[in-house]
């Protein structure tokens, strides 16, 4: 991070918390943005998935004014805020500078185009819809975004070497925009729930742009054992959703919305950061929660919380 960039957050925190305000939305006073280097997280950078303040119901210009006053290194933000945004007329060269300006980026973005269906005239329109979402996303410097196995989520999915081709298929539409599909776990679903298929699945859909976006929860909500992740080369793990879960609900019962602050439930961070970094990880930790609790909160609250969390898990992980 330059000078020049944390000095554009320190004005825009000022900025932030009057938009903020302005907008009606419970706020908590801005606060000076956290200027340590990733140097000292081990090359580990810090991202807000905007799903993380869903509640409060911010536009995506006051997500990106937050995710920067709130001291963070990108966001990640959802595809339909970006839709909603230039539907009701935003301009997207404006959304892109002022992110630039903020000196924030955005590494990866939240969509749910159905690449993975079997039916060919829908799986046809999914990847039309993937590269419309790609188009959004890379007009405001956008690099990835999450390809989730939407449409395969209640019954088991196509076999593995078939998913494999269809990942290669939607990663030609990504190089041919300029925008990365990250294959995503969801650990509730049927198809793509374990680390090993999403490896398989990067593996031999054989693309030199095939990466992986696991996530705290959902691995462990998939049953797969977190010592896995050493299976998964580290460069192909540009984000990685961080958060926690509690003890309670037990695991047949535990949904996205009981996510948790990092080092508020029982995942081993230690173990998983230590692991990832010794491998080589040094992509973006994203916050990813859907806790109803926290959307009650004012959303400085909760971003700066998040941020401050995540950070003590990665000290506390690589001490």
């Amino acid at each position: 991070m330059t000078d020049a960039s944390m000095n554009r957050r320190s004005i825009l925190s000022i900025a932030a918390a009057t938009t903020l305000v302005g907008s009606g939305l419970p706020t908590a006073p801005a606060k000076a943005a956290d200027t340590a280097t990733s140097d000292e997280f081990g090359g580990i950078r810090f991202c807000l998935n905007t799903s993380t303040v869903r509640g409060q119901e911010l536009t995506i210009t006051e997500q990106v004014d937050l995710a920067a006053s709130s001291g963070y290194d990108a966001i990640e933000p959802w595809v339909r805020d970006l839709v909603a945004y230039k539907e009701a007329g935003g301009s997207l060269p404006d959304l892109r500078k002022r992110i630039e300006d903020s000196g924030i980026t955005v590494e990866s973005a939240i969509g749910f185009a159905q690449w993975i269906v079997d039916d060919d005239d829908q799986r046809r329109k999914g990847l039309e819809q993937a590269r419309s979402d790609m188009e959004l996303l890379k007009s405001i410097g956008g690099k990835r975004i999450a390809a989730p196995p939407v449409g395969a989520t209640k019954e088991a999915g196509p076999a593995l070497p078939v998913i494999a081709k269809r990942y290669a298929d939607l990663l030609n539409v990504g190089a041919e925009v300029g925008v990365t599909p990250e294959l995503e776990l969801w650990g509730f679903s049927k198809t793509l729930s374990r680390l090993g298929e999403l490896a398989y699945v990067a593996t031999e859909a054989g693309h030199p742009d095939a990466c992986v976006l696991p996530d705290v929860y959902h691995i462990y909500k998939g049953g797969s054992d977190f010592a896995g992740l050493a299976m998964i080369e580290a460069s192909r793990m540009p984000a990685f959703h961080m958060n926690d879960y509690p003890a309670n609900p037990p695991w047949e019962t535990i949904g996205d919305a009981d996510r948790v602050y990092p080092g508020d439930g029982i995942a081993p961070l230690d173990d998983i950061i230590s692991l990832l970094h010794r491998n080589g990880f040094r992509g973006y930790f994203s916050l990813e929660l859907f806790n109803r609790d926290y959307w009650k909160q004012p959303a400085s609250e909760v971003a700066t919380t998040g941020l401050r969390k995540m950070k003590s898990a990665v000290r506390k992980a690589l001490a």
